[in-house]
């Protein structure tokens, strides 16, 4: 399979992967979030090289994650912002910040990274919760199903 296929697949986590399978995507995106917003500021923080930046900053625009906004006239300069799709994508950062957090420092080395909920005011550790009863979601508790028009009206 070639990897241009990957968003044509009858999978959301191979259409989604056809815009977000690579090292640099995600993490320009949770920058995006820490309030980047400018292409020079997202090479510096990143040490990403300028083609490599254009080829995904250009993605994400194509895909309706960012925007491009102007700032400046002349020379023209862009900002690029979070789009409604891309902001969809925090709950994603967030659970992979939590498995970074339990797998990917099991020596401790790093501070655990936890979220201010604004609203209450408390740090918390986000969890994915089944929108029906409230539970706790547990990947040995899960089916997927795939669910039709028809089937949504139920």
């Amino acid at each position: 399979m070639k990897w241009h296929e990957l968003g044509e697949m009858n999978c959301p986590i191979a259409r989604t992967l056809s815009i977000f399978g690579d090292r640099w995507t995600l993490l320009i995106i949770r920058n995006a979030f820490m309030k980047t917003r400018r292409f020079d500021d997202f090479q510096k923080q990143l040490g990403i090289t300028r083609h490599l930046l254009t080829e995904r900053i250009n993605r994400l625009v194509d895909n309706n994650i960012f925007e491009k906004v102007l700032y400046h006239e002349a020379p023209k300069r862009y900002e690029y912002r979070l789009t409604e799709k891309g902001l969809a994508l925090y709950p994603i950062l967030v659970t992979m910040s939590g498995w970074g957090n339990l797998w990917q420092n099991e020596n401790k080395e790093f501070p655990e990274l936890r979220y201010l909920h604004k609203s209450c005011g408390n740090v918390t550790k986000p969890t994915l919760t089944c929108d029906c009863c409230g539970e706790e979601l547990d990947a040995r508790q899960m089916s997927p199903v795939y669910v039709s028009e028809e089937m949504k009206k139920i």
